[in-house]
């Protein structure tokens, strides 16, 4: 199974200039890369993303060109095929499937934000870092799925 991961752009415009050594760590885990041999299992994180994802972590990071900021990351995973995209059709498949009105009643984070749960269940490990509150809950609460969902990095064992 893929090491993969979500990261809200609320976690992920902290990787500009983490003070925090626990997002430094996580920084640092997603830029390493190993080579894999024939054989061998994939231990290299990989990012679970979004059209509409890309698109946040472009708009906060417009200026910045630092080249540890969240786009700079994600041209190397990209180049090293360590980017999970999941499609539009896909979330919208999902969507039409899961989000019935009985669980979009009970869902309290906002609309955009609905746009990711997706993106986190078709996810092969379901793990999702995110500082809103509401989105972590609607992901642990989300009926017939079992995701992980922190706050905090040091909270998900992301690098298992």
């Amino acid at each position: 199974m893929k090491k993969d991961i979500f990261i809200d752009n609320n976690i992920a415009s902290r990787f500009k200039n983490p003070a925090d050594p626990e997002y430094i760590k996580l920084r640092d885990w997603l830029v390493l890369f190993r080579e894999i041999k024939e054989g061998e299992e994939d231990t290299n994180a990989h990012l679970v993303v979004s059209q509409k994802l890309l698109g946040e972590y472009n708009r906060s990071n417009y200026n910045n060109k630092e080249g540890q900021n969240i786009t700079a990351i994600i041209s190397r995973l990209q180049k090293q095929g360590r980017l999970i995209f999941v499609k539009n059709q896909e979330i919208k498949d999902f969507k039409e499937e899961h989000f019935t009105k009985k669980i979009e009643r009970k869902l309290s984070c906002n609309q955009e934000d609905r746009e990711h749960i997706p993106v986190v269940l078709l996810s092969h490990r379901k793990y999702a870092l995110s500082i809103d509150d509401a989105f972590v809950n609607d992901l642990l609460t989300f009926p017939k799925f079992q995701a992980l969902a922190c706050k905090r990095p040091e909270e998900m064992p992301y690098d298992k």
